[in-house]
């Protein structure tokens, strides 16, 4: 195991520096899963931007030449962070809401402060299945099991978007070793430990201020 690894925070950052249009269509996609649990497909997109005057291929394009989003060939969304269209071990739930996925450990911690509400995250062990829950309400959290760690991983590939390069890596463990271990047995990926502070923090910092008004998120 290598430590430390380098997340490469810069969900937050890369959304200051939205143009208008593209921090729009942004806030719409990020308001659509919460709303639904699903992404807009290829016509919701059209239609959204129609509606708000958008011109969609050059905000997709700022969208994913900064890794807020990916999509797949036919255009559908793949990762809107830090929510995921496909269910992953990261199910993110809140009271009247609907059921959804983060991408990682880190994107789910996130939530609570982007859609300014508390959230239930349950989640599961790589390799053991156990489960691990964590209530999360903005910057507190009460951690099930209370040893429970994140281990952030990434593969060596920096050309690749977070959703191929670290979030099958970044990972809700019960302990300390039990992270280690699994470390140990990939040495093919470089990656930290990350204690419930640092993890809850990261998850902040990258998606805190995702939905936030322009106003409050530029540098005055």
């Amino acid at each position: 195991m290598t430590e430390p690894t380098d997340l490469r925070l810069n969900k937050g950052s890369a959304a200051v520096g939205l143009a208008a249009p593209a921090r729009q269509l942004h806030h719409g996609i990020l308001a659509a899963f919460a709303d639904t649990g699903r992404p807009p497909g290829p016509q919701d997109l059209e239609d959204y931007c129609h509606d708000h005057g958008i011109d969609l291929e050059p905000a997709l394009r700022e969208l994913t030449g900064c890794d807020l989003l990916a999509v797949d060939d036919q255009g559908r969304i793949r990762a809107a962070y830090p929510f995921s269209p496909a269910p992953t071990c990261h199910a993110v739930t809140w009271p009247d809401g609907p059921t959804t996925y983060a991408m990682c450990a880190v994107d789910a911690l996130g939530m609570s402060a982007m859609l300014d509400h508390p959230v239930v995250i349950t989640s599961t062990e790589p390799d053991s299945d156990t489960t691990i829950t964590i209530r999360v309400d903005h910057d507190h959290a009460t951690w099930s099991p209370d040893t429970a760690v994140v281990l952030a991983g990434a593969t060596d590939d920096a050309c690749c978007p977070s959703a191929d390069r670290t979030c099958g890596y970044i990972n809700f463990f019960t302990n300390a070793q039990a992270a280690r271990d699994w470390a140990d047995a990939h040495p093919e990926i470089t990656t930290t430990v990350l204690n419930q502070a640092q993890a809850l923090a990261s998850g902040i910092t990258e998606f805190g201020a995702l939905l936030r008004p322009a106003s409050e998120t530029r540098p005055t």
